[in-house]
């Protein structure tokens, strides 16, 4: 069995940025502790290159969403670090978190039944305070079942936290009052932007996600929070282009004088969309250079004219500073990331 040649896309990864993006995080929380979201494989970034740095940085509570993305986790924290946000919906993942020590986070009534007629034992709670989707509702504060679990954080998320907007307050409120009534070792609120919204937000664990890869989704965040990752492609071919040649799909560009272009490896089923045609940019030995025709599956083309040493084999990596990346595109910070395809190789280092 033959071994495949590096990857032509690569996911550039700095764990020395993510680190202090944590600590930058963790003093923002105040006298709470940050956790770090890191479902859906740590943003796109790999779970076991980002879990990793951010437990040697001090990082003690991680929380996933689904059961599949336990295993990842689970060579370098210990079980009880991980929370996992769905919850038990059946009787398998029930006995996963028993034999494991994963902790669920329980987020219905019957769930809550489910986890005490395993045997119970230590878990978190998860309570609807205004967002309408997941978590125990008010109306079912007094349940009796509630009050027999053996609860370590009790949660809520806020829905709008990156506006300034009443819903935060209210939200606020009554998750103040699920404190007063549903006894927990730590209480936990704030996702990134809540992080931005005070002390009262902060309780006692954090859980920023989006800020921890380079998202600033809230003006405190501009300055402080350190680019992550960028996606990079190498040249598959160079072209010369002569006045009137069209370039890609549905002739979207024709040169209108004699240009170089290359042809990089990365295309829209990479999670370089289309929306990126005409606007998107490469970097090549510290210069900018555009692409020029629309993005393809594949494939996309940038002009070479300005990079004449530039040829097939060589990288060049997008201009992908997520909140710049966002404005342009019309993504949000959280798609530029979780959209990166299982082409490309995760590699360490900035």
């Amino acid at each position: 069995m033959f071994s495949p040649p590096p990857a032509t896309l690569r996911l550039s990864f700095d764990p020395h940025a993510l680190a202090a993006n944590w600590r930058t995080l963790d003093a923002m929380s105040g006298r709470a502790a940050a956790g770090a979201a890191v479902k859906a494989d740590a943003y796109g970034l790999g779970a076991a290159r980002v879990v990793p740095a951010l437990a040697a940085a001090g990082c003690r509570d991680f929380f996933v969403a689904h059961w599949s993305e336990v295993p990842a986790l689970l060579p370098h924290i210990p079980a009880e670090c991980i929370a996992v946000l769905h919850g038990p919906i059946n009787r398998d993942e029930t006995q996963f978190a028993r034999s494991t020590g994963v902790r669920p986070v329980l987020n219905s009534l019957a769930q809550v039944q489910r986890w005490s007629e395993s045997g119970g034992g230590p878990c978190h709670v998860m309570f609807d305070t205004g967002m309408s989707r997941l978590g125990i509702e008010s109306s079912q504060l007094a349940d009796p079942a509630i009050s027999t679990l053996d609860i370590d954080i009790c949660l809520s998320h806020l829905a709008s936290a990156e506006e300034d907007t009443p819903q935060n307050a209210d939200q606020l409120r009554r998750f103040e009052y699920v404190r007063r009534q549903v006894p927990a070792r730590r209480y936990s609120l704030a996702n990134s932007a809540g992080i931005a919204l005070g002390d009262a937000y902060h309780a006692d664990v954090t859980r920023p996600g989006i800020a921890l890869y380079g998202g600033v989704v809230r003006p405190e965040f501009a300055g402080l929070i350190l680019p992550v990752a960028r996606p990079e492609a190498a040249v598959v071919q160079v072209r010369n282009l002569e006045p009137g040649d069209k370039v890609g799909y549905n002739a979207l560009f024709a040169a209108s004088k004699s240009m170089r272009v290359g042809i990089l490896s990365i295309g829209y089923a990479d999670g370089y969309l289309r929306c990126w045609t005409g606007k998107g940019r490469f970097l090549s030995q510290g210069r900018s250079v555009p692409v020029i025709g629309r993005v393809s599956m594949d494939l996309t083309i940038v002009d070479l004219t300005d990079l004449p040493d530039c040829g097939e084999g060589d990288w060049l990596s997008a201009e992908y500073d997520l909140s710049v990346a966002s404005a342009l595109s019309g993504l949000s910070q959280y798609e530029l990331l979780t959209s990166m395809g299982q082409r490309f190789s995760r590699r360490s280092g900035s």
